[in-house]
């Protein structure tokens, strides 16, 4: 299998990378653990227009040109991700490249590409939380596609994932671009699981969350696909009552939602959302947004064991 391994944080981080840019990143992980040259800080990776051909069944040709204009954009591409300052006991966003170097062999169709430091732990750590997926199931995605699958995985064991709209937009490298809810879900959200439905080795659908007429967020649920005799494995069924293994110290949904509601957990952690998002404008918004948080990554509440939230 042809494998592509990233840690989680990376994988939920904000980045935006065009279609080809995503493909040369993810191809030069799979062919550093396939030779075995492995990923490192001083290492430059090589990624063939032939291989790169073969990989996505483009014509060679194009693959060649493909790769020396991504090259010429790549090196300014970025990820935006959350790190706790301990020193200030507050969160900081910090914003690196994906490659501090990269260059093109005119002629030989080959990209020679060296990722940053910051970004090579992300990709290379596999002991803590990390999702890994074969080549083939991107192959035919757009970049949109890509990354939503990527969400989706990362979520494999549970079969679902609550997101809110303002952290979907930032995941998917969003900005300014199809700011209507209207543009958004029909040219991006519904394209993108059309193309995840159609190609990959999951079938996903989505249930939106209103506050009043105003769209918040999105719960996505999603099935492995089996052979078509014997249908689909479902793996999104599980009430709020169990415990599943992206959770926290095995506490189950209301449980988790208890202590993001209790006054102590939101005294200490309100300045980890801004007031203009949904989760500081509302309970709902606040109670998903930090349910979501501990699951993904319960690090940054440090202030006290979890736990002890429940005994106030």
């Amino acid at each position: 299998m042809k494998l592509v391994v990233k840690d989680n944080s990376l994988i939920n981080a904000s980045y935006s990378l065009g279609l080809v840019e995503q493909r040369i990143m993810l191809l030069a992980i799979v062919e550093a653990r396939e030779t075995g040259q492995g990923i490192d800080t001083d290492t430059f990776l090589e990624v063939h227009a032939q291989h790169y051909a073969d990989r996505f069944d483009i014509d060679v040709n194009n693959a060649y040109s493909m790769l020396s204009e991504a090259t010429q954009t790549l090196f300014n591409r970025q990820v935006t991700y959350t790190v706790h300052d301990e020193k200030r006991n507050k969160p900081e966003k910090r914003v690196v490249r994906w490659v501090s170097g990269i260059s093109y062999v005119e002629g030989a169709g080959v990209v020679k590409l060296r990722f940053a430091p910051e970004v090579v732990p992300l990709i290379t750590r596999l002991e803590k939380n990390f999702t890994s997926y074969e080549l083939g199931q991107v192959k035919n995605l757009n970049s949109y596609a890509t990354r939503l699958y990527e969400i989706l995985v990362s979520w494999r064991s549970v079969g679902k994932v609550t997101i809110s709209l303002e952290e979907l937009r930032n995941n998917l490298g969003l900005i300014d671009e199809y700011s209507r809810l209207e543009a958004f879900k029909r040219r991006v959200l519904d394209l993108a699981l059309n193309q995840i439905n159609k190609h990959t080795d999951i079938t996903a659908q989505y249930e939106q969350h209103k506050e009043g007429r105003v769209v918040t967020g999105f719960t996505f649920r999603f099935k492995i696909k089996r052979d078509k005799k014997k249908g689909a494995i479902d793996v999104g069924e599980r009430d709020a009552d169990t415990a599943d293994m992206f959770t926290v110290e095995g506490l189950n949904d209301k449980q988790l939602g208890r202590i993001v509601r209790n006054p102590m957990f939101m005294a200490e952690y309100n300045h980890l959302v801004s007031p203009t998002s949904p989760a500081g404008q509302s309970q709902q918004g606040w109670d998903f947004e930090m349910v979501n948080r501990l699951k993904r990554d319960a690090s940054q509440f440090n202030k006290r064991p979890i736990r002890d939230y429940l005994e106030y």
